[in-house]
């Protein structure tokens, strides 16, 4: 479960994160690897599709994004492309852990935090 969000700083399951993450429906926790899409776009702030790719190891039928605290971070529509077939939410980081937390409950989620901007 996610706990709470702040400005650089996401708690998941009692442990602080200070960097990006990414949740996969089994649980298990990653930094976002968002340098793939800084090398391309100049920006961490693209959701690019081979960054994207990286994160699709297990099966889930819901993609949340959070978008950061100002809700700065987007899927570019070549990522949304590969969504395809599944439902994806994109909001600011705050409301995207509170609707994480309710779909984990009874779906496999996917899910993308950023924790600044």
């Amino acid at each position: 479960m996610i706990e709470r969000v702040e400005f650089g700083r996401i708690t998941v399951n009692g442990v602080d994160y200070t960097h990006d993450i990414v949740i996969y429906p089994s649980g298990r926790i990653e930094k976002r690897k968002k340098w793939i899409s800084k090398n391309k776009h100049g920006t961490s702030h693209k959701l690019d599709p081979d960054e994207l790719k990286e994160y699709l190891r297990e099966d889930f039928d819901i993609l949340v994004v959070g978008t950061g605290i100002y809700g700065i971070l987007s899927l570019l529509p070549e990522s949304r492309e590969l969504m395809k077939g599944k439902r994806v939410i994109e909001r600011p980081t705050k409301e995207a852990i509170k609707i994480f937390n309710d779909l984990k409950k009874e779906e496999r989620v996917l899910g993308i935090f950023h924790i600044t901007c």
